[in-house]
């Protein structure tokens, strides 16, 4: 059996070299696209055939939109509705790139510090536009708050910006660590069950109550990052 940090190497599917840079098309990349393909085939089948009586997928499509709008409403406020598209589809991306890994053979793209990283500037970007377009010269006070005296501009302000910048760290890493532990989790726990072979039923019972277990934490983990993209723009909309 391979090693358990193995399961997270990104390896190349279609080889592509632009000059000295690596661009491949990798495992990671396929369940991406995977992920994208699962949500856009879920939701146009849900939504295909609209009626009051709504059959099952049209009912979960209903609950998470429900779900994302209350989100929004509690952490952004009315202002956060223009955004409920782009929220939308991070907590689906998030979501569905954590339920995916669970799936043997499969490769848990939200393990990758690259990847989770590049969603996470993502959301700052978007938040610093949505800043400078809502308050204009005065988004500048996120890192001079009003109140604070002239005098301590030279220290409040380097905090600030480091506070300011820590926000995408502080979003991956929480989501990487929790996607990478469970997973070599798991994976020790299934090499118990080859090594003992017939009497490897009671790591095959554990290893099945810790794949409900980090079923309910890829949810938990969707859930808190899109809260935290939230009360990010909530910062970036409204002075605290």
């Amino acid at each position: 059996m391979s090693g358990p940090v193995e399961q997270f190497e990104i390896k190349p599917i279609i080889p592509i070299q632009i000059g000295d840079y690596d661009v491949s098309f990798t495992n990671s990349s396929l369940f991406m696209v995977i992920a994208v393909i699962v949500a856009v085939t879920f939701l146009g089948l849900a939504t295909r055939k609209k009626s009051l009586i709504p059959g099952p997928l049209q009912s979960v499509a209903e609950l998470l939109y429900e779900f994302i709008g209350s989100l929004l409403k509690e952490n952004v406020g009315p202002e956060g509705k223009k955004f409920f598209p782009f929220i939308f589809a991070l907590f689906m991306f998030v979501a569905l790139g954590n339920l995916l890994g669970l799936v043997p053979y499969s490769y848990t793209f939200t393990s990758q510090m690259g990847a989770v990283g590049g969603l996470s500037v993502l959301c700052l970007i978007v938040n610093i536009i949505v800043g400078i377009k809502k308050k204009k010269w005065g988004y500048l006070h996120t890192f001079m708050p009003k109140g604070i005296p002239v005098a301590l501009a030279p220290l409040i302000i380097p905090i600030e910006m480091i506070s300011f910048l820590s926000k995408p760290f502080s979003l991956t890493v929480r989501l990487v660590a929790n996607m990478t532990v469970g997973h070599i989790m798991l994976k020790i726990i299934a090499g118990f069950v080859f090594a003992l072979g017939v009497a490897g039923l009671v790591p095959v019972l554990f290893n099945g109550c810790i794949i409900l277990f980090e079923t309910f934490i890829a949810l938990l983990q969707a859930f808190i990052y899109t809260v935290l993209s939230c009360i990010y723009l909530s910062d970036a909309l409204h002075d605290h």
